[in-house]
């Protein structure tokens, strides 16, 4: 996907959606049977939900609310490359999720925001350490789209796990330093 098209890029974010509409699909047909999946922290058990947390969702409204700026920011990060695409998302997914299994309160923690708050933080960090106008036009367009919801790494509303929020944004923000090559 590094030098894939823009169209080869949208199939890509399409088959993303598509994948993750059907888990979510199956998870409400089944009456959430796979939110048990998710990551309880500091339960050994639980350790499958640093991978398997961020694929799931407490409800069809929290499914929404996820999946499109989730394609849209897919859609961004890809035009780093697959490489680094590849890299911020397993680095995110794993770097996040194990901050939230040593570190979040006691609870079921589920859904994509974790990985949502991961590229947007690297979107806006890496985009500003760019010599590219490309990527830099990309972080001042995540700045100001998404940047309200950085607000969302505070503890503000009851059930919504702050946390993987916090910490995919800290994560994608060290990612961001990294050189981009």
């Amino acid at each position: 996907m590094s030098n894939s098209s823009f169209a080869q890029q949208l199939r890509w974010v399409a088959i993303l959606c598509a994948a993750l509409g059907a888990i979510e699909v199956f998870n409400f047909l089944t009456g959430r049977s796979l939110s048990g999946f998710g990551l309880i922290p500091r339960e050994p058990s639980s350790l499958y939900g640093v991978i398997t947390a961020p694929f799931l969702h407490s409800s069809v409204q929290h499914f929404l609310c996820n999946i499109v700026p989730l394609a849209v920011l897919t859609t961004l990060l890809l035009q780093y490359g697959q490489k680094r695409y590849i890299l911020v998302t397993t680095g995110v997914i794993a770097g996040s999720g194990l901050l939230v299994w040593l570190f979040a309160r006691p609870a079921i923690h589920i859904g994509a925001s974790g990985v949502i708050f991961g590229y947007i933080s690297f979107l806006i960090v890496a985009g500003l350490r760019q010599q590219q106008i490309k990527h830099l036009l990309i972080s001042i367009f995540v700045l100001f789209s998404y940047g309200g919801l950085l607000w969302g790494v505070l503890p503000t509303a009851a059930g919504v796990s702050f946390e993987y929020h916090l910490f995919g944004a800290i994560v994608g923000a060290a990612l961001g330093m990294k050189p981009v090559r």
